[in-house]
């Protein structure tokens, strides 16, 4: 297991002798905006919900995140984070053949080796943009029971045509597909790419994060979809009070009000889209540093004269972490990933990956 995913603040503030807000993390892939302000309002006017228990199955988070979608509420599970259901659903399912489409988050082979079970790879490379191959991976597919497929992919911010997974759908009706639509939020026409309205498709599987796109991330939410019968596998291994009472009314909160969501999107996707033109442009300024071309907010990039630990510890004296990619499966030493901020701070970044890379 990789503790902590992103890098560590406090460990990088004990070293500099620093506070830890006074460390810049660009490791961790959030909204850069933070939460919306309604959120932060909703938990001081609630803070004494953590008082009472949650409703035992947060069954007014499933009816919101359902009405939203317009998906039927029995099809939909809430759970405590995406991560939650990434480590129940090799057991929940009995999966013995696991396929992961990598280089991706490490959390889909730890939850399998867990229970035992040692995941196969699919594994797409630099040269061709980290694009997956499809008949590659279908007959990958073919001799597995679960598939785990993140869309778009951390680190590599790679998104697929949704038509890319309703072939191996289609092609592979006994195996069961999970795919992560963590950060698609973060994508412009996203409900063109997302399945959680894809049905019917019997061996579909959604998972759903607000911790990403909201910035919520301690308040542990997220969302599981799709092919009932599998829904009825996993549910019959949550336990009741599976969210906590904070994030249950701040997720009724969030779909009780619609009509906020769209917009926030829309800021949140322009802003990134502005950000990271900038940083593409500044980027050009100065060589060994070849990102990879992705659709999300963060950025993987590939050193091309340096190894990462130098590179991350040198940014680090500048108080920045970003994320060294070396522990990615199908990474090597040669990655780093960061996430983009406000404009004041991509430029502290921009001025010191330079001296970085010129070291």
């Amino acid at each position: 297991m990789i503790i902590g995913h992103g890098g560590n603040k406090t460990a990088l503030a004990k070293q500099l002798g620093c506070h830890v807000d006074e460390i810049i993390d660009m490791s961790a892939n959030l909204n850069p905006l933070g939460p919306p302000e309604r959120i932060k309002t909703v938990i001081q006017n609630n803070i004494s919900a953590i008082g009472h228990l949650p409703e035992p199955d947060a069954w007014s988070m499933v009816q919101g995140f359902s009405r939203y979608h317009d998906i039927d509420p029995e099809t939909v599970i809430a759970g405590n984070g995406t991560t939650w259901f990434i480590y129940t659903l090799p057991l929940a399912l009995q999966a013995q053949n696991v396929l992961i489409l990598g280089p991706t988050y490490s959390d889909y082979a730890d939850a399998c080796r867990m229970h035992h079970i040692e995941p196969k790879f699919w594994i797409a490379d630099f040269e061709n943009g980290f694009v997956p191959d499809l008949e590659a991976v279908s007959k990958m597919a073919a001799h597995a029971d679960l598939v785990f497929i993140c869309n778009p992919n951390n680190p590599t911010g790679v998104l697929l045509d949704p038509a890319f997974v309703t072939t191996l759908l289609q092609r592979h009706p006994r195996v069961c597909f999970v795919v992560d639509e963590s950060y698609l939020p973060f994508v412009d026409h996203s409900e063109d790419v997302s399945l959680i309205q894809a049905g019917p498709f019997p061996n579909l599987l959604v998972l759903s994060s607000m911790s990403k796109i909201f910035a919520i991330p301690g308040l542990r939410t997220g969302f599981l979809s799709g092919a009932p019968d599998w829904i009825e596998k996993v549910r019959d291994f949550s336990q009741p009070w599976h969210v906590n009472a904070l994030a249950q009314v701040v997720i009724q909160d969030i779909f009780d009000h619609p009509e906020q969501i769209a917009p926030f999107y829309k800021t949140t996707r322009a802003f990134i889209a502005r950000e990271k033109q900038w940083f593409l442009q500044k980027q050009e300024n100065f060589s060994g540093l070849v990102p990879v071309p992705g659709h999300t907010g963060f950025i993987l990039a590939r050193l091309e004269n340096h190894t990462a630990l130098p590179v991350c510890e040198r940014v680090g004296q500048d108080r920045i972490l970003i994320r060294d990619c070396g522990n990615f499966h199908g990474l090597n030493q040669r990655f780093v990933r960061f996430s983009l901020k406000d404009r004041a701070t991509n430029m502290k970044l921009v001025d010191s990956l330079a001296k970085a890379l010129t070291q």
